[in-house]
């Protein structure tokens, strides 16, 4: 039956042209991916300890006090919804760098920092990473940690930079190989760029203590090298806001004109918003001005501007001391819970009769525990026991609860048992 003018035609993919046809299936983000299988999973007892957001005992996610509260205070205020500026919320990076750099840094009175609010950690590497291709050289090398959080790679790959790797894990100890990251630091050439992560290394949860701090500082001083510090745990790690920025301190006090990335989404739990900074410790205020120029030229055909709600929430916190006071009581607990959980992990494992060392459990701090399975080990606990972690063996101590830790204790004992075993 012919159609009538002016109805629609039916719609076919007869004789459509498509730009698309070849293009191939992208592989599953290694951590996303996870959480699709984990998602899919049918089974009552599944333990998701693969994606790093916090959540409570309850195993739900977290919103603090301290964001409701500031909520409501934003409500009262009736604020627009205009476009930020490239730079963001002025009040918000004020206050995010006072955070960071503590609020007496002299650098900062000094106004020799530039910063702007930027999408979070992630964004803020992406514009430092083209800030340095750009002025150090497309290619350039910079040096990471093995491991590192895995979007590192892309993040400064696709910003123009050659990723090279320095030592930093030691698998044999399940510590810090201190002797070879100071070794690749001589090793490299002088005023080589190292990415640093400033408290609870992602994914090992294992840092430097404040000496071995103090010394990579010097020597990478005397090699001239640029220190490039990741910050996405500050509070979250420790507890205390001041003792997790100690190395960033540490490193602008001895004379390093860093660059530094902060994240808000773990310690304010503003996951979502995507809310960060980028900043650059420089000689001068001009210096710092013309590198705050060149940032925004960065930033503006990247995303224009940041989003504003969550600088907003974060600012409002920040500029009210008591209102800071009871967030970093919140943040505290949130540390503390994730502490307990290591506590509990490490002496279920030992009540099993565990032939391993599990030490490692609570020597690490942060977010995440880097277990020492190995990938069949994961695999198996992921097939039998429903449990999912990265393939490293990475688990997110923030999804272990009193209720699962049990569990999660057995899973891990019932494959490292049958190893050990094997090898006797």
């Amino acid at each position: 039956m012919p159609y009538e003018t002016g109805a629609a035609a039916p719609m076919s993919s007869v004789g459509v042209i498509s730009t698309w046809n070849n293009v191939p299936m992208a592989p599953p983000d290694s951590i996303l991916g996870i959480t699709e299988a984990f998602n899919k999973d049918t089974d009552p007892r599944k333990v998701s300890l693969g994606v790093g957001a916090y959540r409570g005992d309850d195993g739900k996610p977290l919103v603090l006090k301290t964001v409701r509260k500031a909520e409501r205070m934003l409500m009262e205020k009736a604020l627009n919804h205009e476009y930020a500026g490239i730079v963001g919320l002025p009040e918000f990076t004020k206050l995010s760098l006072a955070f960071a750099y503590g609020k007496d840094s002299q650098a900062l009175k000094e106004n020799r920092i530039a910063g702007i609010q930027s999408l979070s950690g992630t964004g803020a590497c992406r514009v430092a990473g083209e800030l340095f291709a750009r002025f150090r050289g497309e290619g350039s090398p910079i040096y990471i940690p093995t491991p590192t959080w895995g979007n590192h790679v892309n993040v400064f790959d696709k910003a123009g930079l050659e990723v090279r790797r320095y030592r930093y894990y030691d698998p044999n100890t399940l510590g810090l190989d201190f002797e070879g990251l100071m070794s690749d630091v001589e090793a490299a050439d002088d005023g080589s760029l190292f990415l640093l992560h400033a408290c609870a290394h992602n994914p090992t949860g294992v840092d430097p203590t404040q000496e071995q701090w103090a010394e990579l500082s010097m020597a990478m001083k005397a090699k001239r090298h640029v220190a490039f510090f990741d910050c996405a745990y500050q509070g979250f790690a420790s507890g205390d806001p001041e003792r997790d920025a100690w190395a960033i301190r540490r490193f602008v006090a001895d004379g390093h004109c860093i660059a530094l990335a902060q994240s808000f989404a773990k310690n304010f739990g503003l996951y979502g918003e995507r809310i960060g900074a980028l900043s650059v410790v420089c000689t001068d205020a001009e210096e710092a001005a013309r590198v705050t120029s060149q940032i925004k030229r960065i930033a503006r055909p990247m995303y224009s501007n940041p989003p504003l709600y969550g600088a907003r929430l974060v600012a409002q916190i920040l500029s009210d001391d008591a209102l800071a006071q009871e967030w970093a009581l919140e943040c505290k607990a949130m540390a503390d819970r994730i502490i307990a959980m290591r506590s509990l992990l490490k002496s279920h494992l030992m009540d099993l009769g565990s032939g391993r060392s599990w030490e490692h459990i609570t020597n690490q701090i942060g977010m995440f525990c880097y277990t020492g399975l190995t990938k069949d080990e994961v695999l198996e606990i992921r097939r039998e026991w429903h449990i999912y972690m990265t393939d490293d063996g990475r688990i997110s101590m923030a999804g272990i609860t009193s209720d699962n830790v049990q569990y999660v204790a057995e899973s891990i004992h019932s494959v490292t048992g049958a190893t050990l075993r094997a090898s006797l």
